[in-house]
């Protein structure tokens, strides 16, 4: 079994109970059925029911008789309770009852909600909306976790298999949000990008900090940051193999690694990539995904107290498919 068909399978085990806000989507509802249908998850869709039957004809697929519960969030009895909720959160800054009532008639809101108030175990969101209002729509409903300062991403790139080796999973961040991060920010980005491996993989993490230099090789104020941020994440996290300053090259070929940094737990073996800042990340990813023809899952969004994952509004129903299943993976290892 190949690593994605694994995880589908793994999740399969949580029984969890996943929203997907946009279930008047042709996509999303087509991808309700499949995930219903192989018992990935439990399903909430929300949408006016006719509007959703409707999508999901369009998709080519045919709503099930169990594992999938139609909502309309405008004339839900819950509504209240979360816009109650809500409306406490956003008071300090001069937000009223009248305010969250309508933040969540917004399908985006009202997923949100749900899963902070623990009635859905995650939610996937992000199809038809950009992710800056996903993002907004977490982090005021259901905020960091515990330890974690900010949300980040991540993407489980799925290498090919070379001559002599099975295909490789590694986890790449931040390539999605965080554009600057500094000592801080990245020392929490790995933090979470160590959870994040930890719910969807059974093998020990294994964490790189990237830069252009390898254990002094360099010296520059972006090299310095990179080195002190491994530093950081090291003191709180003793526990983790984790090295820093050092090149692709030296994290990820072992006898590459064996040369630059000898001694390393982590040099030629690495699992978890951090890269020094959104550019380098993003780039990186879609070198391995295009030069390498590497599967791209993701971004995973990481640092919420509970999952929330963003869609591109260019996904296709087995994309929404396979992010539902990592959402019910991260739900059972939060």
């Amino acid at each position: 079994m190949g690593l994605r068909a694994g995880l589908k399978q793994k999740a399969m085990e949580c029984g969890a109970r996943i929203v997907l806000a946009e279930g008047s989507d042709p996509r999303v509802a087509a991808a309700a059925c499949e995930i219903a249908r192989a018992g990935i998850a439990q399903v909430t869709l929300l949408g006016p029911p006719d509007e959703v039957r409707a999508a999901a004809e369009e998709g080519g697929g045919e709503l099930p008789d169990e594992g999938i519960e139609l909502l309309d969030p405008s004339g839900s009895a819950n509504l209240e309770t979360y816009a109650r909720s809500y409306a406490e959160k956003i008071a300090k800054k001069g937000g009223t009852i009248e305010d969250a009532r309508e933040a969540m008639r917004d399908p985006v809101f009202y997923a949100a909600g749900q899963v902070a108030a623990g009635d859905a175990d995650g939610a996937v969101m992000g199809a038809t909306h950009p992710t800056a209002h996903v993002l907004r729509a977490a982090i005021r409903c259901v905020g960091t976790a515990p330890g974690s300062a900010m949300v980040s991403s991540s993407f489980l790139m799925v290498v090919p298999p070379g001559r002599d080796a099975a295909e490789r999973p590694l986890l790449y961040a931040d390539c999605a949000v965080v554009p600057d991060p500094n000592v801080e920010q990245l020392a929490d980005i790995a933090g979470a990008a160590v959870q994040t491996w930890r719910a969807l993989r059974p093998d020990a993490p294994r964490v790189a900090f990237l830069s252009f230099s390898t254990r002094g090789s360099a010296e520059h104020l972006k090299v310095e940051k990179v080195r002190e941020a491994c530093r950081l994440f090291q003191d709180s996290h003793p526990d983790i193999a984790a090295d820093g300053e050092l090149q692709a090259d030296a994290a990820l070929v072992p006898s590459v690694g064996l040369s630059k940094a000898p001694g390393s737990r982590v040099a030629g073996d690495a699992n978890i990539l951090i890269f020094p800042d959104l550019d380098s990340g993003n780039i990186g990813y879609k070198l391995t995904q295009r030069l390498g023809g590497a599967a791209a899952i993701g971004p995973i969004l990481q640092g919420l107290r509970r999952p929330i994952q963003d869609l591109s509004r260019g996904c296709s129903p087995s994309d929404i498919v396979e992010t539902a299943a990592i959402t019910a993976l991260l739900s059972k290892g939060a």
